[in-house]
């Protein structure tokens, strides 16, 4: 019983923290999916990463919120619909809601069938930034879960060495822990810039940060 009221206390405490997040309120007023929007909204206008004109691919999308700051950040008049310049392609396994102007491909993309969609939606055309906010479903074991969260990092690695511009960005969520140092590494060894960033939407207690690669060190 110890067990369960542990926690209710902490399914509470998460709801409580959820209800009051500014972020949460501001998403919510804005007209976000989630307050995730803000994170990548931050990391953006830190690092000027996307601009119109791009191409732009979100590997793990669902439910929308990063998708959702890209149309908006690709419109003239950043606005939630109408024109838009630019091109965003979405990712995810899971299924996700329509967002105007932003093509979506239910799938892995390393099978065939969604490679082949991917490569169609691109048209030959390479890749300006890839952002991946992809993470598994965690299990509570730390040592499987560090390996579940490095193995969607470097298939994100891959996919932004196979598809990006030479001098093309990639934004990774990772987490801190276990195989984090490993991971900067990685991202040293492909891109010639390397930044850690943890938004302010990001909670303070999450282990939650991200890694922006930009530049290829040995473009394809």
């Amino acid at each position: 019983m110890k067990v369960r009221t542990q926690s209710k206390k902490v399914n509470k405490a998460w709801l409580n923290d959820h209800v009051n997040d500014p972020y949460v309120k501001l998403a919510h007023k804005e007209g976000y999916r989630a307050r995730a929007a803000y994170k990548l909204k931050e990391i953006d206008e830190t690092l000027g990463l996307i601009r119109p004109g791009h191409v732009v691919v979100d590997l793990g999308s669902a439910p929308g919120a990063w998708g959702q700051y890209l149309r908006r950040r690709l419109s003239p008049e950043g606005a939630a619909a109408g024109a838009l310049n630019g091109t965003i392609l979405a990712l995810d396994i899971l299924p996700m809601e329509p967002i105007e102007g932003v093509t979506f491909l239910q799938g892995d993309f390393r099978e065939d069938a969604v490679a082949a969609a991917l490569h169609a939606a691109l048209a030959g055309r390479p890749v300006d930034c890839v952002v991946s906010d992809m993470a598994p479903n965690l299990s509570g074991i730390a040592s499987a879960d560090a390996a579940r969260i490095s193995h969607l990092v470097e298939l994100a690695v891959e996919f932004a060495q196979a598809h990006l511009k030479p001098d093309g960005a990639l934004v990774c969520k990772v987490f801190h822990g276990s195989g984090y140092s490993q991971l900067v590494n990685l991202f040293k060894e492909r891109f010639r810039v390397v930044k850690p960033l943890k938004p302010k939407a990001s909670r303070d207690r999450s282990s939650e940060t991200f890694l922006i690669g930009i530049g290829l060190k040995h473009p394809v």
